[in-house]
């Protein structure tokens, strides 16, 4: 390796632990639980001293929240800009936010973090409590403010937005679940694309007046 390249190693480091860490973090979350895992452990299985782990994440919980930040809070973000900007037909825009969770789920940590969440939050009820509010209790009105928005406009037939959005995402994750739990033991892989447009396609036309 030159001199130069290595300089630039030095370089991108600092910039490049937190995303390292956080990796570790979820890999050892996944192999030994949450309560197992120590920080000291996520510091070793990243490369990092005990003490420069401190510097990017206080605790376990930081580490969890900034995991699922990372997975899909852009995402979130991005579908408020989406619904706030929307100008015409509902449907279109319903299809683009299932197609983003998909992506979401064909390539990142997502149904992982989906896991962790439903397997710790007994033991650690603040980590159900944390996506409950940072990502549930956010994304759905989202989506209920578009069923909403498109029966008030004739385009969808009269529906309750809260139970037709809870419909929309069954199938959503149980792709995630799929991947992270079932997948592994054996199962078939789960085409999660194919299965978003079969199911927008039944779900929108079963919204039609």
């Amino acid at each position: 390796m030159t001199d130069q390249s290595l300089t630039r190693k030095r370089q991108r480091r600092p910039d490049a632990r937190p995303s390292e860490i956080l990796a570790a973090a979820l890999a050892l979350f996944s192999e030994k639980g949450f309560s197992s895992s120590r920080m000291e452990d996520v510091a070793a299985r990243a490369g990092v001293s005990k003490g420069a782990i401190y510097l990017y994440f206080p605790d376990k919980f930081a580490l969890l929240k900034a995991l699922v930040q990372q997975a899909i809070g852009g995402q979130i973000d991005l579908a408020a800009r989406l619904v706030d900007r929307l100008e015409g037909p509902v449907a279109p825009l319903i299809a683009q936010m299932v197609r983003m969770f998909v992506l979401r789920v064909e390539t990142t940590d997502l149904p992982s973090i989906i896991k962790l969440v439903i397997s710790e939050s007994r033991a650690h009820p603040e980590i159900g409590r944390f996506y409950l509010d940072n990502v549930i209790m956010v994304a759905m009105p989202l989506l209920e403010r578009l069923i909403g928005k498109g029966v008030a406009s004739g385009e969808f037939r009269a529906a309750d937005p809260r139970l037709t959005v809870k419909c929309l995402l069954g199938p959503m994750l149980l792709s995630a679940v799929w991947r992270s739990v079932f997948e592994p033991l054996g199962a078939e892989q789960l085409d999660v694309a194919a299965l978003a447009e079969q199911h927008l396609d039944i779900f929108l036309k079963g919204l039609r007046p």
